[in-house]
């Protein structure tokens, strides 16, 4: 019997390992899964606009809006890996898909890689590491607190990098900062684009600005 109940306990954790490692939902549906404080969670998606938000939550929640239901209906949402190392992947069967906006949810302590080919990324009030890469569009990265970067890089081959107060337009800028004190590593790069690094500083000129 202990046997056996050993055995059940191993099945029912295989289940759920594997019902966590593959969610798979159409745009207009919402995917979650459980997502661990201070994990990796890398994002491969077709062009879009995409908005990474921290909240208190141990999951990640994932929205997704397309202009034409139609198109919505061929994009998909796909989930994989483990509550520590985990990937999200947005697809398409069609080549064209207008207007896609993905909101996602994560816990504060988290560390983002993403790739798209063109869109607009934001992360606002993500702690961790980050290394953000588009080909052409923008990137927008905001603290309401201060940094806590060990080192800073953010450049474009062509179009305008902005940090706490420096702006750098042109060809091939980069704005590079270090921090013996800071815990984190950030990179962001857009071949064609903009980048603005947003700290509390910079968020407080903006709302007075407005």
């Amino acid at each position: 019997m202990k046997t056996l109940g050993i055995s059940a306990g191993a099945t029912l954790f295989v289940c759920n390992l594997v019902s966590f490692s593959q969610s798979n939902v159409p745009c207009g549906q919402t995917l979650d899964a459980s997502l661990r404080p201070g994990a990796m969670l890398t994002i491969d998606s077709r062009p879009a606009g995409i908005e990474i938000v921290g909240t208190d939550q141990e999951a990640i929640h994932v929205s997704c809006t397309a202009d034409d239901t139609d198109d919505a209906r061929h994009i998909h949402l796909r989930f994989s890996g483990t509550p520590t190392h985990a990937r999200l992947a947005i697809t398409s069967t069609y080549h064209e898909s207008g207007g896609l906006q993905l909101r996602v949810e994560v816990p504060r302590k988290m560390n983002l890689g993403i790739q798209m080919p063109a869109g607009e990324v934001k992360v606002d009030e993500i702690v961790g590491d980050k290394d953000i890469e588009l080909y052409a569009g923008k990137i927008t990265i905001s603290l309401a607190h201060e940094w806590d970067y060990r080192n800073i890089n953010a450049s474009v081959d062509i179009g305008e990098v902005r940090a706490d107060g420096t702006d750098k337009g042109g060809f091939f800028r980069v704005i590079r900062k270090e921090n013996a004190d800071g815990e984190y590593h950030l990179y962001a790069h857009v071949i064609t684009g903009q980048i603005d690094l947003l700290d509390k500083n910079s968020r407080a000129a903006a709302a007075n600005s407005q």
